[in-house]
């Protein structure tokens, strides 16, 4: 690893400033899918790690679009370009996943959407040094860090930052709305109800397993001031995961913040590059990342389920009109969540226990929805999008339902749990 020149506090906290909200009028929109891998004959077994490792190889040398990682436990994620439009995005990761199903079914794997593995416990198959330190530092607070590493998979939706202007699509009001509505995108959108074969109590184990995590990381920061400089504090008062080096193990010392790192410059001066990686290494459930990052959605069942949060997030965040109204609508949901940061407040752990059979919660997300399918149309949103949102709104959202309860009520649902729909051996 190169030698880089140390910097100071004050060019670090303008770095950051400069890097993780890059403001303007909103115009892009993306999403990162997760899925979990399973063998197509056998679902309840895990797969082994030559097999995942074989497949990745094979993944790779498709002609894809959307940059393909795997994260620790082996979970598939595909990351789209970003897009001018909702359906350019949308067009764009459904051809990438037409090249990428029927390459892994070809060699006899399948791919899940659920978002929690409700089968095997936690096993992790990519070993390298960032992987080993987030191990050994999430152990500190228990097993769910491995659970978030190896067991999860997510929609994420990824969204401009907005202008500097105030306004229903300027930068205060979208930071505020995505804490605020992803309370409700966590209870529309649960789904992952159960953990190695057993119901845990809770519609999203996944978003559960996140607030018991580290809170310096993985915690929202305060609501109080400006995102730029609440994201600044939060981001340099976070304890350092790693100190990435040359060759030997990335410990870092227990505690030590970065902001100590730069003061102390022990146990060497940090880096631009280091403080760009250590944002890598923060999870709140919206990161800034030049745009907004949402990662509170569970992935979605079916070969297309992604594509409802995504239309309806980017509805929500991008029609000036459907933005004011949803803003309206969960702003009094702020009195709910109280003083306590998401996920820990009492909003979150009523939408990942609750969802949808929650009466505020509820509320809100007709509403919303109702909103979002008004504003689809006004993005160009295909025929099939818009129908695919309705009828969603329908299934779930009218009846006070959300995926896992279908998983929930079915008594043998759960052997089935990882064959996937619309796919065979």
């Amino acid at each position: 690893m190169p030698v880089r020149p140390a910097v100071s506090e004050a060019e670090l906290e303008a770095h950051l400033h400069g890097i993780c909200f890059k403001t303007g009028p909103p115009r892009l929109i993306g999403v990162e899918l997760e899925w979990l891998l399973h063998d197509t004959r056998h679902p309840r077994c895990p797969v082994a790690p030559d097999r995942l490792h074989e497949a990745a190889d094979a993944l790779r040398a498709l002609p894809l679009t959307s940059p393909l990682t795997f994260e620790p436990g082996g979970q598939l994620e595909l990351s789209s370009l970003p897009a001018t439009s909702l359906t350019e995005c949308v067009e764009a990761m459904s051809a990438d996943l037409a090249l990428v199903r029927p390459a892994l079914l070809a060699r006899g794997l399948g791919m899940a959407g659920h978002g929690h593995n409700p089968w095997h416990a936690p096993r992790r198959v990519l070993h390298d040094p960032r992987y080993d330190a987030m191990e050994a530092y999430f152990d500190r607070w228990g097993s769910a860090g491995r659970h978030m590493m190896c067991a999860t998979a997510s929609v994420q939706v990824c969204v401009d930052a907005g202008h500097e202007e105030p306004g229903p699509l300027g930068l205060g009001r979208r930071w505020l709305l995505a804490h605020l509505l992803g309370a409700v995108l966590t209870a529309a959108f649960a789904n992952s109800p159960t953990s190695e074969g057993c119901p845990t109590g809770y519609r999203s184990t996944r978003q559960a397993v996140w607030s018991r995590m580290d809170p310096d990381r993985t915690l929202a920061p305060p609501q109080g001031s400006g995102p730029r400089d609440a994201w600044t504090r939060y981001a340099l008062d976070a304890p350092v995961m790693c100190v990435r080096t040359e060759n030997g193990s990335w410990d870092a010392p227990e505690g030590l913040t970065f902001r100590e790192w730069i003061r102390t410059g022990t146990p060497r001066p940090p880096t631009k590059e280091d403080l760009d990686y250590h944002v890598t290494t923060l999870f709140p459930p919206v990161r800034p990342r030049g745009h907004l990052e949402l990662r509170m959605i569970d992935a979605q069942p079916g070969d297309a389920g992604w594509v409802v949060p995504l239309a309806v997030t980017a509805a929500l965040f991008d029609d000036p009109e459907a933005t004011e109204r949803a803003y309206r609508l969960v702003k009094p949901l702020a009195e709910t969540a109280g003083q306590r940061p998401a996920p820990r407040n009492p909003l979150w752990r009523r939408a990942a226990r609750r969802a949808l059979t929650d009466p505020e919660l509820h509320t809100a997300a007709v509403g919303c929805f109702a909103a979002a399918q008004e504003a689809l149309p006004r993005l160009g949103a295909s025929p099939r999008v818009r129908a695919a949102v309705a009828e969603f709104a329908e299934r779930y959202v009218a009846r006070g339902r959300c995926p896992a309860d279908d998983y929930l009520d079915a008594p043998r649902a759960a052997e089935h749990a990882l064959v996937p729909e619309k796919e065979s051996p």
